[in-house]
């Protein structure tokens, strides 16, 4: 991750959501001298959630996801947890509605 400082404009933020499993190694040159930061999260912040969501409207990002019905909903969260979801699981609930509302309702698993 270090390299990909300098490519921050300056006073630019480089955001590490997670912990990653190696140590990042930088150089101190290209922040000092363009301003740039480094700060980590678990989770970002609720403006870093807004800012990803506008930029994947903007860009027409979409989700990779897999969908099951909720009545399997335990074989969702076993593969989830055995590591085997390929993508992020979706429950889908068929719920009655009123006329012209969706017929099918997603949630996330």
């Amino acid at each position: 991750m270090g390299p990909l400082v300098s490519g921050l404009a300056a006073r630019g933020k480089f955001i590490v959501v997670g912990v990653p499993q190696d140590p990042i190694q930088l150089n101190a040159f290209p922040l000092v001298f363009g301003g740039r930061s480094i700060y980590g999260t678990l989770t970002g912040t609720p403006i870093d959630s807004e800012d990803t969501l506008a930029f994947s409207v903007l860009e027409n990002i979409r989700p990779m996801i897999e969908t099951l019905p909720l009545e399997q909903a335990a074989d969702a969260y076993a593969r989830m947890m055995q590591g085997k979801a390929r993508f992020r699981m979706v429950l889908i609930v068929k719920e009655e509605v009123a006329p012209g509302a969706p017929a099918n309702m997603v949630r996330s698993a």
